[in-house]
């Protein structure tokens, strides 16, 4: 593929860019929620279109009278799909519009794939007679240049649909103001890593407040709980250099261009101390004057 095609493709996000109409291509695998995800983006504003015929989209969006946000599903059951032809429109339509079509990619687990079809009991498009399996690998790879090329990948394997709702509207909301909007999100490390953090912390090395029997079925969010982790001497050095760190790389990620940044804080049972940590650091970076979000995913699974 041409540099200049690349470049097209890959131009970052600047502020300019959503005071434009906003263009967003849905694509991915099939089962992942693209269906859901144009719902959301309707919720949001986008005029939402589905299976647009590749040959048509340069007419659906192409230079002239364009004011409309818009969001165009494509996957392989849209007529005459082909990856690379995609490609090639979204980066002519760019020249045209002098504005970003940016890809979104839809992916989820094999295995939650699968367990979804069988629920539904719907056949993969490319399966036919054969395994769901072979027809979710078949699906791959014709997809592959699209989500190499995807400005914004969402794994949807463990998300409810609010969540991938919040995801949307963090990346592609369209009532917010330029700039970059953050959230945060506390987790449990035995319930696995949360699949869309951009950066993840681990503070596991502070002193467990679940090994005090009183503490115990209290959260993060009880001052007893509080003050207890506050009395681990590892605490205030780490939560200073955390901060700092975070200062640079939000004022970096924002000059690049970023619209939206995940960070998760990881504790064993995701009840004590992530969720304490994850609410010290959004009064910092409220008072960084950035829109944030937290999420205490673990605190109502079981203590521990």
């Amino acid at each position: 593929m041409s540099q200049a095609l690349l470049s097209g493709l890959m131009t970052e996000t600047t502020d300019h860019r959503r005071e434009a109409p906003q263009i967003i291509l849905v694509t991915g695998v099939s089962g992942a929620g693209k269906s859901s995800a144009l719902k959301a983006l309707e919720d949001l504003g986008y005029e939402a279109i589905d299976n647009v015929p590749v040959s048509l989209l340069d007419r659906l969006v192409g230079p002239g009278d364009f004011e409309t946000h818009t969001a165009i599903g494509i996957d392989i059951r849209t007529r005459d799909f082909d990856a690379d032809a995609v490609l090639a429109k979204i980066a002519g339509i760019t020249t045209g519009l002098g504005t970003d079509i940016e890809p979104l990619f839809l992916d989820c687990e094999d295995e939650i794939l699968v367990r979804r079809y069988e629920e539904t009991r719907r056949r993969h498009p490319l399966a036919q007679d054969r395994p769901v399996s072979y027809g979710i690998h078949q699906e791959r790879q014709l997809l592959l240049p699209l989500r190499e090329r995807s400005t914004v990948l969402i794994d949807t394997s463990e998300m409810a649909l609010g969540d991938l709702k919040r995801t949307l509207e963090g990346h592609f909301g369209l009532k917010r103001g330029a700039g970059l909007s953050v959230f945060i999100s506390s987790f449990g490390y035995k319930n696995g890593l949360p699949r869309d953090a951009d950066l993840v912390f681990d503070v596991r090395f502070l002193k467990n407040p679940y090994y005090d029997l009183a503490l115990r079925p209290l959260n993060g969010k009880d001052q007893r709980v509080a003050d207890h982790i506050l009395k681990d001497p590892g605490f205030e050095p780490f939560f200073d250099h955390l901060t700092d760190l975070l200062g640079f790389l939000l004022e970096r990620y924002e000059k690049e261009g970023k619209s939206y940044l995940t960070i998760a804080i990881g504790c064993t049972g995701g009840q004590h101390r992530s969720v304490y940590t994850a609410e010290r650091l959004v009064k910092f970076i409220e008072d960084k004057n950035y829109l944030v979000q937290v999420r205490h995913r673990d605190l109502e699974k079981e203590k521990g």
